[in-house]
């Protein structure tokens, strides 16, 4: 069967234009583009490249093999650590192509410049100076940030401009090197652009929020005298307050000179920055005249102006001084806010005047300001201070008309004037008003209570309020040792022992207590008795912590039973704890004075391997002992020279040093020359320089003896010498 015919074929269609988005070839010089119009226009065929036979072509540079914006995602290494942030910069599309490829030099070469990272400079065919501020803006290196700045001056063609030079100079600044940013305007004239005042502002204020006032100085001078650039009054301003927030106020009254030498008119902001330093410093009568000359050439200074002034002065303590502007704002018709008001009222009751602070109180009253609670409480607690109970009472009164609900602090306050005035009832009646009102007391509420139980010796008072604390949640062991704290300061700690027997029957017993009393006890001279307390620790079924052994060390030492205070020394070291500083110096004393010399200068290297500031003797010890190393007694006088300038008189610690080093080190003729030197400067007794003698003899015949017997042990001749019942050396 013949195949059927086929179909005419279709007449040809006209080409259409149309459009379509794609990308254009990169070139060496131009990244990739990608998206825009192209249309399908017949263009002439790119150039085919020439064969040469000599060295193959080089490949030209195509952006996506560095951006890391065109890299593929599939599978991601992990960071490698950095000790610059640039390489998030890289990624960051706030960037140009080119400075991002600036900033992947820099990271594929390890962040180190040399001939790499200018072989890849070298690709971009030429650097603008803005594109050398962007880079330097994110850059965090200094010293590759120093290289690029000075190598983008060296291409042809190029000169920074005030862009470049800023970036700069805040690049120097965000690492640290002020130094270095503050010769950028030398820099800049070298290179025939003289700094404007923008440099000078831009150094000045990375000085200033830096707080470095000698270097805002120092600047200031470099562009007044050696630039001859003038400041504005706004930069004035700035130089002056910062020099001030430093504590340089004498150079800001030099700048203030030259402000009026410059002809400038003063400012608001000017006399404000001056009034605060003078009042800051304490020199009323001076800043008095800089507000008269603010009154005659601007205006008079506002409520705000003169409450700043309060604040500044109450805090110093100033108090005639804040009455003095106080004085000033009423003859400048300046009527006082709240804030004026209760900033003076609180400085004048907590620095103890209390009655001219309520003459304000009853003024700021009669006006119909209001008043706030914690005017209230620092009145009521400057009256209760003076014993003015009374006016606290009439004071909370007026505080519950007005509206308002006393807080915990002025309750306590006046718990306090009232047990200060021995009111039991009254006191006790006002801290049930304090749980009615659902305030919830604190230890300070019932510390009063307490301590005028205890002392008119009502314990079972006492007692019932320790119960009623319990049942309040009060953590009442951890509040008895607070209240013990302060009772045995106030009535020593022989009191203090009867309020404790009476709680030991009823159950209120914590090793904290126990170390209160003995440490008190110690003080006092009283060892056995707080020796007799370390006893009833393990009594009373507790466990003396580190604490209670350096209590009892100290307590040993002082009864001359050394023996006893390294037993409690090496409690402590089982504990894995170590004791206090006190223990410490008092047991080197004491092993020390039994001539105990090896022991004592182990204790003197432990104290200062675990203590974090060791005392100054223990440290010069040490230092003697190496100075012995040179078997020179005038090196050894002149460490306890310095020692003594120090304010350290040399003591048994430092002689034993001296000891210890000569019989290791040196010679006993060179120890008791040292001896001698102290005997003459009547730094040492006549009967100390003996026992110290007595001490060097003893401690060379053992060092002897000791390497005597190491070297019978080296060659084993120790086993002969006991067969046949030789004794060598003393033990």
């Amino acid at each position: 069967m013949p195949p059927p015919p086929r179909p005419p074929p279709s007449p040809a269609k006209p080409d259409k234009f149309y459009f379509f988005y794609g990308h254009r070839k990169p070139a060496q010089n131009r990244p990739t583009v990608r998206g825009g119009l192209f249309s399908n226009r017949q263009t002439l065929p790119p150039s085919k490249p020439r064969k040469t036979t000599h060295q193959q072509q080089q490949p030209p540079f195509q952006i996506q093999k560095w951006d890391p914006h065109f890299l593929p995602h599939r599978n991601p290494k992990p960071p490698s650590p950095s000790p610059s942030p640039s390489s998030s910069f890289s990624a960051s599309l706030r960037l140009s192509p080119i400075a991002r490829f600036i900033l992947d030099a820099f990271r594929k070469n390890g962040y180190k410049w040399g001939p790499p990272v200018v072989t890849e400079l070298s690709k971009l065919r030429r650097v603008t100076p803005s594109l050398v501020a962007e880079v330097l803006k994110v850059q965090t290196n200094p010293t590759l940030s120093f290289k690029f700045f000075h190598w983008a001056e060296k291409q042809k063609g190029y000169h920074h401009n005030f862009a470049s030079y800023n970036a700069f100079a805040y690049c120097m600044n965000r690492n640290n090197h002020h130094r270095a940013a503050d010769q950028l305007p030398e820099l800049m004239d070298s290179q025939g652009k003289p700094p404007s005042e923008k440099q000078f502002e831009i150094l000045i204020r990375m000085h200033s929020d830096a707080g470095r006032g000698l270097r805002v100085y120092h600047v200031y001078e470099k562009m007044r005298n050696k630039f001859g650039v003038k400041p504005r009054v706004f930069l004035y301003n700035r130089i002056m307050d910062a020099l001030i927030r430093t504590g340089h106020l004498d150079l800001a009254l030099s700048v203030y000179d030259d402000f009026k030498e410059d002809g400038l008119d003063e400012e608001r902001v000017t006399f404000m920055v001056l009034v605060k330093g003078l009042c800051q410093a304490g020199r009323i009568d001076e800043m008095l005249e800089v507000l008269g000359r603010m009154r005659e050439k601007l205006c008079r200074p506002d409520v705000f102006a003169y409450t700043v002034l309060v604040r500044i002065l109450v805090p110093q303590g100033n108090l005639d001084g804040c009455l003095r502007v106080w004085e000033e704002m009423k003859k400048d018709r300046v009527e006082p806010d709240v804030m004026a008001y209760a900033t003076i009222i609180t400085g004048l009751s907590n620095g103890g005047r209390v009655e001219e602070g309520y003459v304000l109180f009853k003024e700021m009253k009669s006006k119909g300001h209001l008043i706030d609670r914690a005017i209230y409480g620092s009145l009521v607690e400057s009256f209760v201070a003076v014993n003015k109970v009374g006016a606290g009472f009439d004071l909370l009164k007026d505080l519950v008309s007005s509206g308002y609900r006393a807080d915990l602090g002025i309750y306590n306050n006046l718990i306090e004037g009232l047990c200060n005035l021995n009111k039991f009832e009254k006191a006790h009646k006002l801290f049930q008003v304090t749980i009615q009102e659902g305030l919830e007391p604190d230890f300070l509420s019932v510390k009063p209570l307490l301590v005028l139980y205890a002392e008119a010796k009502r314990m079972e008072n006492f007692y019932k309020l320790l119960q009623q604390m319990e049942k309040l949640g009060f953590p009442v062991i951890d509040d008895l040792a607070r209240f013990f704290s302060i009772f045995v300061e106030k009535k020593g700690p022989i009191m203090a022992l009867e309020v404790f027997s009476y709680l030991k029957e009823k159950g209120y017993v914590s090793v904290d207590i126990y170390n209160i009393l003995m440490d008190s006890l110690h003080k006092v001279g009283e060892m056995k008795k707080a020796l007799s307390l370390f006893d009833e620790i393990n009594g009373a079924n507790l466990k003396p912590d580190s604490f209670s052994y350096s209590i009892a060390i100290l307590c040993h030492v002082d009864l001359g039973e050394i023996k006893q205070a390294c037993e409690c020394h090496n409690k402590i070291i089982e504990m894995s704890c170590i004791p206090s500083i006190a223990a410490y110096k008092c047991l080197t004393k004491g092993l020390c004075k039994i001539g105990e010399i090896d022991e004592a200068m182990m204790l003197v290297r432990d104290c200062l391997g675990n203590v974090t500031s060791g005392p100054m003797e223990f440290m010069y010890s040490l230092t003697v002992i190496h100075a012995c190393k040179s078997n020179d007694a005038e090196k050894v006088i002149g460490v306890l020279n310095e020692m003594m300038q120090q304010g350290c008189p040399p003591g048994n610690v430092v002689c034993s040093a001296v000891i210890s080093g000569m019989c290791k080190y040196g010679t006993i003729e060179e120890a008791r020359k040292v001896f001698s030197n102290l005997r003459e400067r009547k730094l040492l007794t006549e009967s100390d320089t003996i026992v110290y003698d007595e001490f060097l003899i003893d401690h060379m015949k053992k060092k002897t003896a000791d390497l005597v017997m190491s070297g019978l042990k080296f060659f084993g001749l120790e086993s002969k010498l006991k067969s046949k019942g030789c004794k060598l050396l003393p033990s």
